[in-house]
Order: C-alpha cells, then structure tokens, then sequence
C-alpha cells in the first residue's frame, strides 16, 4: 500500500509513527506542513520513509493560505498517487486533506484537535464538523476524543481507539529502593509550557508545597510561551532555587529523568492519552495528574496515582503533600503504574492497530 502520512510538524510522536512504518511492507511518504522553529525532535525521519518536500509547505499556517495549499496538495497526490492519506491535527492537515477531493482518508485526532481547538469559535466547529464528515475513518488515542468526533458528525462504525503507547524497553522500570529514601523528594514535569498543559498551575501549587517542606524540589523540562509567567511565580513565591531547569532534553536521554524522580506531575487542562503520562507509567513513576477525562481512562486513585480537580493549585499542593506523606507506599504504587503500562501502553502491541484502520479505511 501507498501511503501519504501528512502531519502538521516533525514531533516525537511522529518519528513514533514513521519508526514503526518504516518497519512495514509499506511504501510511505512524510509530508510536512509546517516548520517549527521550537521542533523537539531531534532523530531524522528514517531512511525508509521518503520525505516530501512541497513548495507550498514551510511556513506557519495561515487561513489565507488554504487555496493555495490545497492546490499543491493536489500536485503533491496526483505525482505520489497514495492509496490511503494519513492526516492529523483535524483542523490543518485533515481539512486540506479532505478539500484535495482525495479519498480514501484517515483522519487522526492529536486530542487538542478536538478537546480544546474545536470549541474556539464558529468557523473551527464547521472546519471541524466538515472534515469529519468527509473523513472516510477515523482514529484517535482516547474514548472521549472519540465521543467527541461522534459528536461533530463522525461515523461511530468508522472509528478505532488506541493509546499511542510508548516503547516498553526504553522506557523501563527502574526503582530499587531509591524512591524511598531520596532527599529531596522530588516534583516532574516535562508538558510543554503552554496555557493548555497548565504548568502555571503546578507552579503555584509548588510554591505552598516548598513553604511546608524543605525536603522538596521540582524538575522542569522544556519550555513554552509561558516561560516568563512560570518563572515570576516561582521567584515571587520564593523558591526559584529549588527549581531545575533541565532544558530541551532527547529522546534518548528522557528516561533518565523520570528515574530521578519520586513523583509525576501533570496539570493539563486538555489531553487524550497523555504520552508522557504513559512513558512515566512505564518507568514505575507514580503519578499525580488533572482529573480531565482522558487521564481518568488511565489513573485509579491510590492504585497507580491520583488525580486533583483541574486547575485547583491548592488541591495540586494538597496532594502532593499527602503523596509525601506516604512514601514508603510509592513502591507499590509505581510497580502498578508499571503493569498498567505493560498492559495498555505498549506501543509495539498497539501499533497494529493503526495498520487495521489502512485496511478499514480502503475497504470504504
């Protein structure tokens, strides 16, 4: 089969995707649509994987562009002639994608997409609801992103689920008895510091937790827009010292991080399966995450982690504490966190199910 995965950037999940394509009988081709100058993805796309380069991709998206954009993408499908496009975020590459005449058409949900871009106003619902419609099937990573896309017109009988999962070997178990016995105990977070993902809120939450304890410290990855507001409240509250600031860090380093931590802190206000909630599952890092609906599909309170009410900083603090409080317990709860990702996050296992929705697809 002849496939034309066409995405909005080079991220991780992407060379995820691509990885494992490459590995199939396949003939693939990667079409780019934008460039990003904060890209985080530093491995190249495979060898295997013929990247296509577009005149009419490259720079940020713009609803003017759409026209033109269209009718390159035209020339882009009649010159590879797939049988089957691949495209995601709904909004961007689906809709382009769906305005090229072209069918069969897989449409994938990135979450956002759906549980956070569809809502912004009129035009985004009927971009949305068009694309959906004119979708030959759909894929997602989560149940609720799936109800939404119900929701917005998609055939529920043309739809598959399934977490993007993570791969097990790499990011493997390793707790030994340092978890309990560490000094400082320490906070992670690697979300992108955008309003979305709400690391703001986690660092109001670490604020009140550092004026009860002296013993806790907070590791930050990467970085985002928000980079001068996350700072301000960490200086204001006082605690900017006990703060790591760790950077952009690779793919092959980022298990590493997990392990130098007690506990994983995600405070997003909207997700599907969270990936780097699965990669700290699967590293045996207990987790404290927003109780959006998508990280409820994957954390049972007190058995792999806990939730706190989205967007509550006094809460987040609360619960950190008492995770605190019972850490000699963390053990058991990152060996769960460990077997829920063997069981359900394992990418291996789950990638065969993107391949059953290409066959899915061209049948209709």
């Amino acid at each position: 089969m002849r496939i034309l995965y066409f995405s909005k950037d080079y991220s991780p999940h992407d060379h995820r995707f691509l990885s494992a394509l490459a590995e199939t009988e396949h003939e693939v081709f990667y079409l780019k649509l934008e460039r990003n100058l904060r890209q985080t993805e530093d491995r190249t796309v495979p060898s295997q994987i013929q990247h296509v380069l577009w005149k009419a991709g490259g720079g940020l998206f713009r609803w003017r562009d759409v026209p033109r954009l269209t009718r390159d993408l035209k020339r882009v499908i009649k010159e590879i002639k797939p049988d089957l496009i691949h495209a995601g975020p709904i909004q961007t590459c689906a809709f382009l994608a769906v305005l090229s005449g072209f069918h069969p058409i897989l449409t994938m949900s990135w979450g956002f997409d759906l549980m956070q871009d569809a809502e912004r106003n009129e035009w985004m619902n009927w971009v949305t609801r068009y694309t959906l419609k004119h979708s030959t099937f759909f894929t997602s990573d989560a149940q609720i992103t799936r109800n939404k896309a119900i929701a917005y017109g998609m055939n529920p009988d043309r739809t598959v689920v399934f977490p993007w999962g993570v791969d097990l070997k790499h990011f493997s178990q390793r707790f030994e008895d340092r978890k309990k016995t560490r000094k400082p105990f320490v906070l992670f977070c690697n979300r992108s510091w955008e309003p979305r993902y709400g690391v703001d809120v986690l660092a109001k939450a670490f604020v009140k937790v550092a004026k009860q304890r002296n013993d806790v410290s907070l590791l930050l990855l990467g970085g985002g827009s928000q980079a001068n507001i996350i700072r301000q409240i960490l200086m204001n509250g006082g605690v900017l010292d006990r703060v790591q600031f760790a950077g952009q860090v690779s793919q092959r380093d980022l298990p590493r991080w997990y392990h130098m931590a007690n506990l994983y802190i995600s405070s997003s206000h909207v997700d599907g399966s969270s990936v780097s909630l699965m990669e700290a599952l699967a590293c045996g890092l207990p987790a404290l995450v927003s109780d959006i609906p998508a990280n409820k599909e994957w954390i049972q309170e007190g058995v792999n982690g806990w939730l706190f009410p989205d967007g509550n900083a006094d809460i987040l603090a609360e619960k950190i504490l008492a995770v605190i409080a019972q850490r000699k317990k963390l053990a058991d709860i990152g060996r769960a966190a460990r077997r829920c990702a063997e069981e359900r996050a394992d990418w291996k296992k789950n990638f065969a199910k993107l391949l059953e929705a290409y066959e899915q697809t061209i049948q209709f």
